[in-house]
């Protein structure tokens, strides 16, 4: 499969990661056993790495998780940069995600999962800010979510009245 269909084949699992192989190949134009020998390698490859659902969790009553967004200035190493740091952080199983920022005033981004905010203070004092490399934190609590990974939860149907001015 050429470069442009596999973007094409990764596009349409990225929207929908239910599609068959069979639905995908049709809307591909190609053989089912093109798709599957594409996804085959692709995950084979690392390219597709899972196949997520997307949850709304404020909808899950009783979800005993709050979700923090922490910006972390880090001094680099050398020869490894900011990798070595990064590796150390990933390692944490509270840990969803950590990126590299560029244009920002810290350097590391990492999205965590506690059960209370004091457990994810916690975690900051104890865990991150000791690491040698940590040079200051500052955290931020997603009170709530709007729209992940480009899909928007709460479809809001518009005000369709006329505006009226004085």
């Amino acid at each position: 499969m050429d470069r442009q269909k596999q973007r094409e084949l990764l596009r349409l699992l990225e929207e929908d990661s239910r599609r068959s192989a069979e639905q995908i190949a049709r809307l591909m134009g190609v053989s089912q056993a093109e798709v599957e020998e594409a996804i085959a390698a692709l995950e084979n490859e690392k390219v597709i790495v899972k196949y997520p659902a997307l949850i709304n969790w404020e909808l899950v009553e009783d979800h005993p998780y709050v979700t923090a967004m922490i910006d972390v200035k880090v001094t680099p190493k050398r020869d490894v940069g900011f990798d070595e740091v990064a590796d150390r952080i990933c390692r944490f199983p509270e840990v969803q995600a950590v990126y590299l920022m560029s244009g920002a005033s810290y350097d590391l981004s990492v999205v965590l999962e506690g059960k209370t905010m004091r457990e994810v203070a916690a975690f900051v004092s104890q865990k991150l800010a000791t690491m040698d490399s940590v040079v200051s934190t500052a955290t931020h609590f997603i009170l709530k979510r709007y729209k992940h990974d480009g899909i928007q939860f709460e479809d809001r149907d518009e005000d369709r009245r006329m505006v009226v001015t004085p």
